[in-house]
């Protein structure tokens, strides 16, 4: 089969979903938005796994198409990745489904790399998919079952992918322990994005559950312009130089008080801070939400700088800095939008929040995944595990 064809729907096929949209425009006012909490951020629209022909929601991103300026949200499910257009949050379009390549996890993960998806899963040889988002762009007949149009089998299952769009390397992590690197993380070439090539890996520190990639221009003069690799490899973070892919160099390993499970961290925009959550401190140690701050000034030398804790005992997920903010996604407390403009004197402050999980905030798996920031609209994208797919933005 062609992969850039679209096989038509199936009629009220139970793995694709209808599209439904549950909610559109509805303001925060007196605290909450329908039926959410909410503090300074509106809903702009909500759809329920029923709408993917899903059992639950996992990670998520954003693509804009530079060409036609629309914008679209690739969200992961159990069963396959959809693809939503967010250009008029009025009239959503669900346009199709990408199904899982082999069989269903509730772990997914999908980034992107100029104008291709790239997905990977905790399923059986699922390996990553290719996926070409320009199809996006001319979609009859609303939503179609999507191909891949590549798919690198060069790994089984993967817990995440990291991209460097700098470089256009993909870095999957958290695949199997007794593979060729350890769980670590493995060196994939994707500036052919069709034609993925192994380049090396990197598994001296172990397995990495999660990661960030980039191209260093921080304080430390020592690793200007050179590709950085931070893991977060359950019970230390790894900080390791792999500019050469064939000799990568662990710089540094660091650890810190009551480790429950070292889970996912991002840079701060100047690169001088990491900030980093802990999955499992909440349940095991009875924190509130806790964010841990590392100063990487020095990345021979990174330092604990501070600690926020957050006002709820909901666990901590995955979160993002986008310049003085960081959205933080907090599963039964929702998203919390932390101010962190006077980090530099230990002062983080909560913002505002959307909380799509309006049961409880008890530390538990259950609400926001995932949260993508980076539209230039200013729409904010959720994913949530119980209750499928957000569009929030800023109250007026």
């Amino acid at each position: 089969m062609n992969p850039n064809s679209n096989p038509p729907q199936g009629d009220n096929d139970p793995n694709i979903g209808d599209g439904t949209v549950n909610l559109t425009f509805t303001a925060c006012e007196g605290g909450s938005s329908d039926i959410y909490a909410c503090n300074g951020y509106d809903l702009l629209v909500q759809m329920q796994l029923s709408a993917f022909g899903a059992s639950s929601a996992n990670d998520i991103w954003g693509w804009t198409d530079t060409t036609t300026n629309r914008e679209y949200a690739l969200i992961g499910l159990d069963n396959g990745t959809a693809f939503v257009d967010i250009t008029d949050t009025e009239n959503p379009i669900y346009l199709g489904k990408l199904l899982t390549a082999t069989n269903a996890s509730p772990w997914r993960d999908v980034k992107v790399y100029g104008d291709f998806a790239f997905i990977v899963a905790e399923a059986t040889n699922h390996g990553m998919q290719v996926f070409d988002l320009k199809r996006l762009r001319n979609v009859s007949d609303p939503p179609q079952v999507f191909t891949a149009d590549a798919r690198y089998t060069g790994i089984g299952n993967a817990h995440n992918v990291v991209i460097n769009e700098a470089t256009g390397f993909a870095y999957p992590v958290g695949t199997a322990r007794n593979d060729a690197f350890s769980g670590g993380v493995h060196f994939i070439d994707i500036q052919t994005p069709s034609t993925p090539v192994l380049a090396g890996g990197y598994g001296a520190n172990g397995y990495s559950h999660d990661a960030q990639v980039i191209t260093y221009n921080g304080p430390d003069a020592d690793y200007t312009g050179r590709e950085i690799f931070v893991g977060a490899n359950e019970d230390q973070i790894a900080i390791v130089d792999i500019t050469d892919k064939n000799s990568p160099a662990e710089i540094e390993t660091l650890t810190y008080d009551r480790i429950g499970y070292t889970h996912q961290g991002w840079f701060t925009d100047d690169q001088r801070y990491f900030i980093l959550g802990d999955e499992l401190d909440e349940t095991n140690f009875g924190f509130s939400s806790r964010t841990l701050v590392f100063d990487f000034t020095d990345l021979d030398n990174p330092v604990l700088h501070m600690t926020y804790l957050g006002p709820t005992t909901a666990i901590d997920h995955n979160g993002y800095v986008l310049g003085d903010q960081f959205f933080l996604a907090n599963y039964t407390a929702g998203v919390r939008i932390l101010d962190i403009s006077d980090i530099d004197n230990q002062n983080i402050t909560e913002e505002a929040f959307f909380d799509t999980y309006p049961q409880n905030n008890t530390p538990s798996f259950n609400g926001v995944w995932s949260v993508y920031p980076y539209f230039e609209s200013g729409k904010i994208i959720v994913s949530d595990v119980n209750s499928g797919f957000f569009v929030i933005q800023k109250s007026n």
